[in-house]
């Protein structure tokens, strides 16, 4: 009876061998996949480093355009985060010119008020007193005044297209020369000399209301 004991112990012990070296393979298997998935993802996020870092050498804009200006120029250059590279303007876009006034200018000008301008490229030849005889000036109108003064001492105003007159040349780009003109107010003739004999300033063209709320609405 005992020999039965004996041998029944032996073959508990025997199988709970077993189950145990089956248990210690099983986690064995287990650590080796965890240490496998954590080979993989070292691998993918060197990956990811590599991508990021291939894709660091092209700058992509998030709209097709031009470049007006380029801050920086050449192979190898530092740049900060956040610091300016190129400055793109849209495909897309309405041209307007930018002038810059002295400051005893500035209350001669109001918004919507006319103005011609000789762009560089395109020869004009210039009636002083009749703009609408003038060949090869380009019409606009006063969009935007700036109340503050500019880095060079001057206030800078925009001005756009005027529809009504002819239009501006396609082949304009950006950064292109302009110089402008503004119209003095239709007076007659002996009014003129009147104001030339004494010396009288000259009546600048003022923009009514109306008119700015006409050009903006074109």
């Amino acid at each position: 009876m005992n020999n039965l004991y004996i041998d029944k112990n032996g073959i508990i012990q025997d199988y709970t061998d077993k189950i145990s070296k089956a248990e210690g393979d099983k986690f064995s298997s287990l650590s080796n996949i965890a240490s496998g998935e954590a080979d993989v993802s070292k691998l993918q996020n060197t990956y990811s480093n590599y991508d990021i870092r291939n894709q660091l050498y092209y700058v992509t804009a998030s709209q097709s355009g031009q470049i007006t200006k380029a801050k920086k120029a050449g192979l190898g250059e530092m740049v900060k985060e956040g610091e300016m590279l190129v400055e793109i303007v849209p495909d897309n876009i309405h041209f307007a010119v930018e002038l810059f006034l002295e400051p005893m200018d500035l209350p001669l000008v109001s918004k919507g008020q006319k103005m011609q301008f000789v762009f560089d490229g395109f020869p004009a030849i210039i009636f002083s007193g009749w703009p609408e005889s003038s060949y090869g000036t380009f019409a606009g109108r006063v969009a935007a005044i700036e109340n503050s003064v500019s880095s060079n001492g001057k206030f800078r105003i925009l001005v756009t297209e005027d529809s009504a007159q002819k239009k501006w040349p396609q082949q304009l780009r950006m950064g292109g020369a302009a110089q402008g003109i503004g119209l003095l107010k239709d007076v007659s003739i002996w009014y003129e000399l009147w104001r030339n004999i004494n010396g009288f300033p000259p009546e600048y063209y003022q923009a009514k209301e109306a008119d700015a709320y006409k050009a903006k609405k074109k």
